[in-house]
């Protein structure tokens, strides 16, 4: 799986104009299974962002994860990570796992992610969403198992 992770002061996710999806600090974590990918790979990427220290200490260093700060996520399915952009201007996205799997690992990771105790919102599946953010640092992660 690859997820793009971003530490947010706010974001939201709209479909056709409403709202389905916020957080206010956390992370905005942008996800894509890959093909091949199994549940194993969203347990360990769910473990391993939940985990991740990018939050400021009391110091002012990042060494607070998201399960320290209780701030929340917003996940939002993003296939687009898959691209491959080796052969030409125009990517291609064979390399993302197909749509039924995909949205199941995706459920799958988001449901994870809850249940470490972190509040989780998220995208829509398959359909065109306006995302907005407010990326604090700025702090943007690219993590792939």
């Amino acid at each position: 799986m690859r997820a793009l992770v971003q530490r947010v002061s706010h974001a939201s996710v709209t479909v056709d104009g409403m709202l389905i999806g916020q957080t206010g600090p956390g992370l905005l974590i942008l996800i894509c299974a890959m093909q091949g990918d199994t549940e194993m790979q969203a347990d360990q990427l769910s473990a391993k962002i939940a985990k991740l220290r990018i939050f400021k200490d009391d110091d002012g260093k990042m060494n607070r994860s998201l399960l320290d700060t209780g701030g929340g996520a917003l996940v939002v399915s993003q296939f687009t990570l898959a691209a491959d952009t080796s052969r030409g201007n125009r990517p291609g996205f064979s390399a993302a796992a197909p749509p039924d799997q995909g949205k199941a690992l995706y459920e799958y990771f988001a449901r994870q992610l809850a249940a470490q105790g972190i509040a989780v919102e998220t995208g829509q599946f398959g359909t065109d969403m306006a995302v907005e953010l407010v990326n604090d640092g700025p702090i943007t992660i690219w993590i792939e198992t």
